[in-house]
């Protein structure tokens, strides 16, 4: 039987929003920015990143630096701030020892996902990684769950688990992609009105100790 477990990686593997508001203060003080074009930054950069928002964001912050050189900034200094969220390490290697296959599925451009993986030490716990700018869609569409479960050496077909942060990027979209799905609430309450998700968590490491005793419960009932 399969046990193939996908994760969103920006807020469930790794803590984003510490790694952007140190990257943001110390690029202001380096650049020389304004309190009011730290929050401009602050709030175009909240939810995701890519290169085209550098583009725009040079001129109302009064940078002469090219979009390419920025965002190459960026890359650098998110990725060096990368770090994983409590327990993970030893989480997964739990996983991987009791037979399960590891994938990320990530909205984002390649090269700043993959390198924040790799700094925060998880990279090699993982069969295969998905960023949607390798494929030129993003989640929830179902493509990217597909290209994840496929560089995993898997397919969706079997089923599997969908663990994020995002109730609509993660949870509906994994579902769609007929996989069952952990959301990771940090605390917060579940969106009324919207569809629960199959295990709610408020970190992803205490959801994958509910998958391994869910797991340990089902073998030892087969048994």
């Amino acid at each position: 039987m399969q046990l193939l477990a996908l994760f969103d990686l920006d807020n469930t593997l790794i803590d984003r929003q510490a790694a952007l508001n140190g990257w943001i203060g110390q690029f202001c003080v380096t650049h020389g920015l304004t309190p009011t074009a730290e929050r401009l930054l602050a709030d175009a950069l909240s939810a995701r990143a890519d290169r085209t928002d550098f583009e725009r964001l040079r001129s109302p912050l009064g940078l002469a630096e090219s979009a390419d050189s920025l965002w190459s900034e960026y890359v650098s200094g998110m990725s060096a701030r990368a770090r994983c969220l409590p327990g993970l390490p030893s989480a997964l290697g739990r996983m991987r020892a009791f037979g399960w296959t590891l994938g990320v599925v990530t909205n984002g451009a390649a090269d700043i996902q993959l390198a924040k993986l790799e700094s925060a030490g998880l990279a090699n716990l993982f069969d295969g990684v998905c960023a949607s700018g390798e494929i030129g869609v993003r989640k929830p569409a179902l493509a990217v769950f597909q290209a994840a479960a496929e560089r995993c050496g898997s397919t969706l077909v079997k089923g599997g688990w969908m663990v994020g942060d995002n109730p609509e990027t993660d949870i509906e979209g994994g579902r769609a992609a007929g996989l069952r799905t952990a959301w990771i609430s940090a605390g917060r309450q579940w969106p009324a009105g919207v569809r629960s998700p199959d295990l709610m968590a408020r970190t992803a490491s205490e959801a994958i100790g509910s998958l391994l005793g869910q797991r340990a419960a089902h073998s030892s009932g087969a048994a």
